[in-house]
């Protein structure tokens, strides 16, 4: 005898009956949507403001092709005319120099917190010191450079204290981020690759790194990001100019930071008001170049993109 047995019913699978959300149920999750967009409406209200307020004040400013390629050298501040490129050129040194120093330092520490040094003592004050580190103000760091490498050492004040000061406040923001990057990469991988008979360090410079990526690499850019804007290092370890100085180790330097600062204390003339508030709006447009440009690349070194 043949016995024909039929299919289960959709909202049916291996015994189990799915049943509707409930009104109640529904409704909560209808409020906490509601909350949660209003949240964020309320959040980007600032931001929005800021932006506005930047583009309408200096976009006239950098709109002109001077700007971008002249500096203020022999311009009356309260007159028009000029440009920012010293302020450009300056913040693009310090900063270069920061990451030079800053990228290699905080890889090779993340990577020994994560690879080598296990719950050891070094291990445990490196992370303490970090936690510290990343907790100091620009302005103790700013400090801290200037007991050391002008009061002490007798070096003037310059380009490269300002990237000294620099580093303190990138290195505990990459350590952070690349340590993190590094504890998400499976240990099958690991473990896969030390099967094959390869040693530790090559694991971890051809399989680790690699798979973490793009995580390093956005976490380096934000970094850059982050430190391009301070302001309390090229207040105190560096003096203002007006003219293009390539050179960090003498002479004063300008930043789109002190810039900013030299404007604000020249005046309220139209044009004063007006170039602190292009040098403002160039500041906000590098880190966003730099935020977008983690972005392209975290996409493009992603291990599925691979």
């Amino acid at each position: 005898m043949t016995t024909s047995i039929s299919p289960a019913p959709n909202n049916v699978s291996a015994g189990v009956t799915f049943q509707q959300p409930s009104t109640r149920r529904k409704l909560t999750n209808n409020m906490a949507t509601v909350i949660i967009t209003a949240t964020l409406g309320l959040a980007l209200i600032p931001l929005v403001w800021l932006l506005t307020d930047l583009i309408t004040h200096g976009a006239h400013a950098i709109g002109n092709s001077s700007w971008w390629s002249y500096s203020q050298k022999g311009v009356l501040l309260s007159k028009p005319g000029g440009g920012a490129a010293h302020a450009m050129v300056g913040t693009f040194i310090q900063v270069g120099i920061t990451a030079l120093v800053s990228v290699p330092i905080g890889i090779l520490v993340a990577v020994y917190l994560v690879e080598y040094a296990g719950n050891n003592r070094l291990g445990r004050i490196t992370t303490f010191m970090v936690d510290i580190l990343s907790g100091v103000p620009s302005i103790v760091a700013a400090l801290f450079i200037y007991s050391v490498w002008i009061v002490l050492f007798g070096f003037e004040r310059s380009g490269i204290a300002v990237s000294l000061s620099l580093v303190l406040l990138m290195l505990p923001v990459i350590i952070r981020t690349t340590e993190e990057m590094l504890r998400i990469v499976p240990a099958d991988l690991r473990e896969a690759s030390y099967a094959l008979g390869t040693p530790k360090w090559l694991t971890i410079v051809k399989i680790v790194i690699p798979t973490a990526g793009s995580g390093i690499i956005t976490g380096i850019m934000l970094a850059i990001a982050r430190v391009m804007g301070e302001s309390a290092p090229v207040l105190i370890l560096v003096g203002s100019t007006q003219a293009i100085n390539y050179n960090p180790f003498h002479n004063p330097q300008s930043s789109l930071p002190l810039m900013m600062l030299d404007m604000y204390k020249a005046g309220s003339a139209d044009a004063v008001i007006a170039k602190m508030w292009g040098a403002a709006l160039t500041l906000v447009l590098l880190i966003a170049v730099l935020n977008i440009g983690a972005r392209i690349i975290a996409a493009r070194f992603a291990t599925g993109q691979r």
